[in-house]
This record gives C-alpha cells, sequence and structure tokens, in this order.
C-alpha cells in the first residue's frame, strides 16, 4: 500500500505555495514582515526546518527579502520588471526546448509580439535607446566579430526597440521573445545568414524609429522575419539531408 504522508519537501511547497498565494492575493503586502519561523510552525504544524525550506523557496523566486537583527525576519519583497527578466527569459527557453516548438511557430511569435511593440517605440524612444541600436548595428558590421558576439549584438539591438516603447509589461512580456527565441533562433539560422542582409534591415529598423515611423518599423521587421524564416528553412533542410547521408 502507496504511504500518503506528504513528504517534508511536498509540506515545504505547499507552505511556499500558501504565502505566496497571500502575497498575490494583497493578502500580504510588500514590505510587511511574515509570521516567525516557529508561528508558522505552529500555523502549518510542520518542523521549523520545513518552514525554513519553504521560505528559501520564496526567497528563490524573490517574493521575499531577509533582514537580521532584532528588526529582522521575513519581509514581503517588493519584485520588479527588471528582477523577473531572468526568471520569464529562463521560462521561456524550457518552454521551447522542453515543447519541441518549431522554429517557424517560435520565429512568428517573435516577430508578432515585437511588431507589436514598433509603433509605441517610434513614438516614445529615447536617444539613448536609439544610440544602442546604432551602436549595435555598428558593432555587427565589425571585421572579425565572432558569431557569439553577433547573436549578443542582436539581442541587445531588438532589446532596445522593445524597451523603447517606455511600457515595462511589454518589456517583461517580451522578454522570453528577444532574449530566449532569438538565441535559440541564430543557433540555427547563424550558418546560412547573410551579416549584410540583417544589418541592412536592423539599420531600415532603426532609421524607422528613429523618424517616428511606426509603419516602417513593422514593415522592416517582417521583412526581418521573412528572410529569418527562409534561412531556417535552408538550414533545417542542409541538416536533415546530412543526417539522411548519415545514416544511409
Amino acid at each position: 500500500m502507496k504511504n500518503s504522508t506528504p513528504q517534508p519537501e511536498d509540506l515545504s511547497a505547499r507552505i511556499a505555495r500558501a504565502i505566496r498565494d497571500a502575497i498575490v492575493e494583497g493578502r500580504l503586502i510588500v514590505d510587511e514582515r511574515l509570521p516567525s519561523e516557529a508561528e508558522l510552525s505552529e500555523q502549518f504544524e510542520v518542523s521549523r526546518p520545513t518552514v525554513r525550506e519553504a521560505l528559501k523557496r520564496l526567497a528563490a523566486q524573490s517574493l521575499i527579502r531577509t533582514q537580521r537583527g532584532a528588526s529582522g525576519g521575513a519581509f514581503v519583497n517588493r519584485l520588479s520588471f527588471e528582477d523577473a527578466h531572468a526568471q520569464q527569459i529562463t521560462t521561456s527557453t524550457l518552454l521551447l526546448s522542453m515543447n519541441d516548438v518549431r522554429f517557424d511557430v517560435a520565429c512568428e511569435a517573435r516577430f508578432a509580439l515585437e511588431r507589436a511593440c514598433a509603433p509605441l517605440s517610434a513614438q516614445r524612444r529615447s536617444a539613448d535607446h536609439l544610440a544602442t541600436m546604432r551602436a549595435e548595428i555598428h558593432r555587427q558590421g565589425q571585421p572579425g566579430l565572432t558569431d557569439e558576439a553577433f547573436c549578443t549584438s542582436d539581442v541587445t539591438f531588438h532589446r532596445a526597440l522593445v524597451d523603447g516603447a517606455g511600457n515595462p509589461v511589454l518589456s517583461y512580456q517580451l522578454a522570453g521573445a528577444v532574449e530566449a527565441m532569438q538565441p535559440l533562433m541564430n543557433m540555427i539560422t547563424f550558418t546560412t545568414r547573410s551579416r549584410e542582409k540583417v544589418i541592412a534591415l536592423h539599420q531600415v529598423i532603426a532609421d524607422a524609429i528613429a523618424e517616428q515611423d511606426g509603419t516602417a518599423a513593422c514593415a522592416a521587421l517582417t521583412a526581418l522575419e521573412e528572410e529569418t524564416q527562409a534561412l531556417a528553412r535552408k538550414a533545417l533542410a542542409a541538416r536533415a539531408e546530412t543526417q539522411q547521408q548519415a545514416t544511409g
């Protein structure tokens, strides 16, 4: 007969979820001090080590912070969009890889999201956003730039475009699309792409954003998507042919 007694790990996860739900629902507010370990232990009828493990889980999610001293303890943390970016990128990367999402599907989603952002960026971008885009275009044209460095620059360029919209919610939602999907797409297309074509399209996008022309920026993003999709088809076909020859 299977033992249904909850294990310590299960209990700590349940406690962490209960506290997280209280934070999300507003029953625990930012900077509010959580009950002590002893009080939580009594409340949930578990050992203090189990409570401690639950608090570690919450701290790892940046939902709480701990302070030492007489006025210390565990407090509800203020989670910023910037703090959550890394989690969004990691989650998006895992979703793409673990669920075997097709390249064309990921590419379609990534550019659809960025096109939605482009008109706002054209109206709201700052001089710094434009300077970043221009600097990355210059960097991408440098001789001897490695594929890895080109990919990093590509991500930085598009991130500046997204952040130029001046909407932190959009920036957060697009973090996974730009910083997770873009590197994965570059991994497939780097062997077949023409850097000159990519740079030329980046230049058109940057010029459109500078001129506050959202329509032109969207059109250039569509052209970049079409180029990326075509490169991927070519690269994947070549990979399939190589595999077929290897299995003979």
